[in-house]
């Protein structure tokens, strides 16, 4: 028999509510890691980190996504295992999930079984170059096939669960573009700036902060890049130098009230990806996809019988390593103290893995869109 509500869909009575949380105070999710992280040390954790944004971005590039497809991906990657075990999930599993429903959230929908095989083409580089010697798609035990779907469908459904539904993305692309022509940086800075918004998504800083405070924490990291130890050049009519626009932003001033950010935070999202960058300029050979038995090099293309458009973009390192290390130190001695942040949740996000509400429809559950403090009462 159908059951009929006479109160409105909103007020129907929920045994449990799940609040979505956009972003995690650095603290949040520092601890979050921590718990879940098991027996992993830090640098590993790092480590498995970057192999799944550079499987990510390998599979993403080979299928044909665009970059917000694949920069949400790698943050949806991030966000899983703020509530999931490393160790209780297939680090390739949660990739293709999170492709799967990034590709939902941006309209660029593909069938699992698609990305699967791009997947395995990334994976497996012997049997993808026979198959296209043979001009057909990659020979794969179809039960194989089957049984991973399933997987991707199962971590699917954790990972919707994770983000309460949500489908919503906003992403710091569009803002590095507005910031940049805002300040007067010359076409080159935007460039910079804008390749380091991409490398920003191997971090963690996309979860702590909204997209346009991300984007003037690259802008200010890409004008320290472009005129630490050299000289001033010339200024250009309507442009103002990367000495300038450092200057600019590693000062409190009226810019903070404008873009509505706050110094501390760019300073630590200019640290967050610096080390990335210190790190990959110390290892070039890390600068790549997942390093399993049978790896193809990052810069090869997937050729004219793959589903390629052309190849991953490792991380951007044109400085070295010592240069970099002395900015770094620069950076530190003139940074603020960090700015304290106060969560908008009532007590630490979390998701109980063990509960009864996972794969189990006993229970009604009510997701909401916004943190708990800023809804009304259901």
């Amino acid at each position: 028999m159908d059951v009929y509500y006479k109160d409105p869909p909103q007020l129907i009575p929920a045994n449990h509510l799940k609040f979505h949380h956009p972003y995690f105070t650095p603290k949040e999710v520092e601890s979050l890691s921590e718990k879940q992280r098991g027996k992993f040390s830090v640098t590993q954790e790092e480590k498995a980190r970057q192999q799944a944004c550079g499987f990510i971005e390998a599979v993403g590039v080979g299928i044909g996504f665009p970059r917000k497809t694949i920069a949400t991906a790698q943050n949806l990657y991030h966000r899983f295992h703020l509530f999931f075990s490393r160790k209780d999930f297939g680090l390739h599993d949660v990739c293709l999930a999170a492709i799967f429903v990034s590709s939902k959230m941006h309209d660029t929908l593909k069938k699992p079984r698609d990305i699967l095989m791009v997947a395995y083409t990334t994976r497996f580089p012997d049997l993808a170059a026979k198959a296209r010697a043979m001009g057909g798609e990659i020979d794969m035990d179809p039960a194989t096939v089957e049984n991973d779907r399933q997987r991707l469908l199962a971590v699917e459904r954790l990972m919707l669960e994770s983000i309460c539904f949500n489908f919503t993305s906003r992403l710091p692309f569009p803002y590095v573009i507005k910031t940049s022509r805002a300040f007067g940086a010359s076409k080159k800075l935007s460039k910079l700036a804008y390749r380091l918004a991409i490398d920003s998504f191997r971090t963690l800083v996309n979860l702590s902060y909204p997209p346009h405070v991300v984007a003037l924490g690259c802008l200010y990291l890409a004008a320290l890049l472009q005129s630490f130890e050299r000289g001033t050049s010339p200024e250009r009519p309507g442009q103002h130098t990367s000495h300038q626009i450092a200057a600019t932003l590693s000062k409190t001033g009226e810019w903070e009230k404008q873009f509505k950010a706050h110094i501390e935070d760019i300073e630590d999202i200019a640290h967050a990806i610096i080390d990335l960058l210190i790190s990959y300029s110390q290892n070039p050979a890390a600068n790549t996809s997942p390093h399993t038995p049978s790896s193809p090099h990052p810069h090869l293309s997937r050729g004219a019988g793959g589903h390629g458009h052309g190849t991953p973009v490792p991380v951007y390192v044109p400085y070295k390593a010592d240069q970099l290390i002395r900015l770094k130190i620069v950076m530190r001695e003139t940074e603020h103290p960090p700015r304290p942040r106060e969560s908008v949740a009532p007590e630490p996000p979390s998701l109980d893995t063990n509960s009864p509400l996972f794969y189990r429809s006993e229970k009604t559950v009510r997701y909401m869109f916004t943190p708990e403090a800023l809804t009304d009462d259901p």
